[in-house]
């Protein structure tokens, strides 16, 4: 197996690993035109970036293809992944999904740091956003407390339908992003198409989950003790994300996050060649392609084509990267920084 070093750096693509959930439709090939492995559909979650126990991502393009994300986090300490985690490193600190719904998915919260070591058992703090890739008409995400939600109107109604009530409401808009903040109640309704960026982590608290019956037949169940102790009261900051609405004839770049310890995420709106560099930020870049196919171009490795909805990684070694809209199409790619 090839082993990590500065001589055979390039930015890599990995085999996506698929989860089946109730929830789950049919865009990720329809829309997206991947090949999924088997086609009973369903298939709500592309793991495509992922370093967990019993799902490493494995490289797919070049010298290294074969290799885990694991094995290269863990032979190339800061090199691979940056110099802020030196020494802290486990595992590959972020996972990068695509979710499809074609129904709801539950009303759910994550915990942060002091919540998760609270409730132990294997609890993981957890903080994520959304950017809405594609959405159907009307489709709605439900992300945060409404500005007159309390505590006892929110605890005496959860696990009913009620609780909606006192949560935020949006459209899915496409082009729009959603900060979630460990301890912020969300929901991602039927129709979106989203790309998730979060932090390393499993852990989620089922608030509500709408009756939706699980494969089996059975009602999924609720985690109301866990969930209530996660939920941000305070935090009534709207998570929404604006997406831009202007035409600019030149390469543009737009914050999304920036107020997260693990990773900042900007959007890059490309009408042309964009020189970057991982030298700066001295941490591995995350580049996912959106709508068109882009082109990461490096001084000593073939163009990396990264088709729509995928997502490279860019080792923080790498240094000077050219990204190039194939065929000289206007493209929209997604660039994650860890921290």
């Amino acid at each position: 197996m090839p082993m990590f070093s500065r001589d055979n750096i390039y930015p890599l693509l990995f085999d996506p690993m698929y989860r089946q959930v109730c929830w789950g439709g049919n865009r990720l090939a329809a829309v997206l035109n991947r090949t999924l492995p088997d086609d009973e559909g369903y298939y709500g979650e592309a793991w495509d970036i992922c370093d967990r126990p019993g799902a490493e991502s494995i490289v797919s393009n070049g010298p290294l293809a074969g290799t885990s994300i694991h094995q290269l986090a863990a032979e190339g300490n800061t090199e691979f992944t940056g110099e802020s985690l030196n020494g802290t490193l486990h595992r590959f600190p972020v996972l990068v999904k695509i979710i499809d719904t074609a129904a709801r998915t539950s009303l759910q919260v994550h915990p942060n740091n002091t919540i998760a070591a609270k409730i132990g058992n294997g609890a993981e703090p957890k903080t994520e956003m959304w950017y809405v890739m594609k959405a159907e008409k009307n489709a709605q995400v439900m992300v945060g407390l409404t500005p007159v939600a309390t505590r006892p109107r929110f605890n005496e109604t959860a696990g009913t339908q009620q609780v909606e009530e006192q949560v935020m409401h949006y459209n899915a808009i496409p082009g729009d992003a959603y900060f979630i903040n460990a301890g912020s109640v969300h929901c991602a309704g039927a129709g979106c198409l989203l790309l998730e960026i979060q932090e390393n982590s499993n852990t989620s608290y089922r608030i509500y989950d709408w009756e939706t019956r699980d494969f089996d037949g059975s009602l999924r169940p609720l985690h109301l003790e866990q969930a209530l102790e996660c939920v941000n009261y305070i935090d009534r900051f709207p998570a929404r994300i604006t997406g831009a609405s202007n035409k600019a004839l030149n390469n543009r770049k737009y914050a999304l996050v920036n107020k997260c310890p693990t990773f900042s995420v900007d959007e890059m709106r490309l009408v042309c060649d964009w020189p970057d560099t991982t030298r700066f930020s001295r941490s591995a870049h995350l580049l996912t392609a959106i709508d068109n196919t882009l082109e990461i171009h490096t001084p000593s490795f073939e163009p990396v084509m990264v088709p729509p909805g995928r997502t490279a990684l860019l080792p923080a070694c790498l240094g000077e990267y050219l990204l190039r809209c194939s065929g000289s199409i206007p493209t929209t790619a997604i660039r994650t920084i860890l921290l």
